[in-house]
């Protein structure tokens, strides 16, 4: 497997020693030299397949590495067109908290049930001439190898996962890695690094937008929030170093105040920068991949790989503040 080279090759070299992975019921046992100072810990919950990163007792967010069921009212809650859609899924983040515990993202939600807050997926996977829908759970699933471990460092805490997409839910056609890496509060508020690496098992893969021109890549449902504010900015490309980043505010449901979330697409992603897509009146947003009007082919011995972080924090985004949190420092093991 190669490494990108504004990656941590340290990550992906834990990631394919099965000697570092951990059962899911284990995981919060792993490995640690963080001092006392870093209140972020990684606790596993009662079902032994749900990873929550907290910090200090307030959640950060939970990872679902194993498959989580369909709702007990699924028959009621979605149309009958809508239950071809509610499918059980798994490799995924949600809730993603506040910095107070607001609850940001959504699951189920009744008009689309394959949404679940934060997800990679494409809506067009072609593999040996035929399509599946990895983001609306049709055909290809991604599902657990049962390979997972989290780290504890002196800033932060990380789960790296590996999963499989399975055709039929039983063909193994992509490797994924998924590192997910929640940072401590900074005055900028919190960062949360998305790291992903797919690489092809045998045959060439290939993924596309709806359409080859609408959505697909990392998908973000949220919850929705009162007096929403969503902006997105891309510099041009004669800028000496491109930036693109997305902001969205607002008061969430139960919240007391205003909480924002800014999303960043690495520079070091292939064909950066990917288009914004939003659908305000889903509460969704996203960078999209791969280009418009084209296809990405995932291959065995070049896998693809993709960076994005999230920053959380209380308030408004200011234009100062926007600028700082803009600019893309990879964080790196300590």
């Amino acid at each position: 497997m190669s490494h990108h080279p504004h990656l941590p090759p340290a990550l992906f070299t834990l990631a394919l020693l099965s000697t570092a992975f951990a059962s899911p019921a284990r995981a919060a046992e792993a490995t640690t030299d963080a001092p006392d100072s870093n209140p972020l810990t990684i606790r596993t919950l009662d079902d032994g397949g749900t990873l929550e990163i907290v910090d200090s007792g307030v959640p950060v967010l939970r990872y679902h590495y194993q498959i989580v069921p369909r709702p007990a009212d699924a028959s009621t809650r979605f149309t009958p067109a809508n239950q071809k859609y509610a499918v059980p899924r798994s490799d995924y983040i949600h809730p993603l908290y506040g910095p107070n515990g607001e609850v940001l993202t959504d699951d189920w939600p009744a008009e689309h049930p394959h949404h679940r807050g934060i997800y990679w997926a494409w809506p067009e996977v072609d593999w040996q001439g035929h399509r599946g829908d990895l983001h609306a759970l049709q055909h290809v699933f991604s599902r657990p190898t049962g390979k997972i471990a989290v780290q504890r460092r002196a800033n932060y805490v990380q789960i790296v996962a590996e999963n499989e997409w399975r055709w039929e839910d039983r063909t193994p056609i992509v490797r994924e890695i998924a590192i997910i890496r929640a940072g401590c509060k900074t005055p900028l508020g919190r960062p949360i690094d998305l790291d992903f690496e797919f690489t092809a098992i045998d045959d060439d893969v290939q993924v596309a937008r709806r359409g080859t021109k609408s959505y697909g890549g990392l998908n973000l449902r949220f919850s929705p929030m009162a007096d929403p504010q969503i902006a997105t900015f891309t510099d041009p490309p004669t800028a000496a170093l491109r930036r693109a980043w997305a902001n969205r505010s607002g008061i969430p449901q139960g919240g007391n105040g205003i909480v924002g979330i800014t999303l960043l697409q690495s520079p070091h992603n292939p064909e950066f920068p990917g288009d914004w897509v939003q659908y305000p009146n889903l509460s969704w947003l996203q960078p999209t991949f791969p280009t418009s009007g084209t296809r990405y082919t995932i291959t065995k011995h070049d896998p693809l790989e993709l960076r994005y972080r999230i920053w959380v924090y209380d308030g408004r985004p200011s234009e100062a503040d926007n600028a700082a949190r803009s600019r893309w420092a990879p964080s790196q093991p300590q």
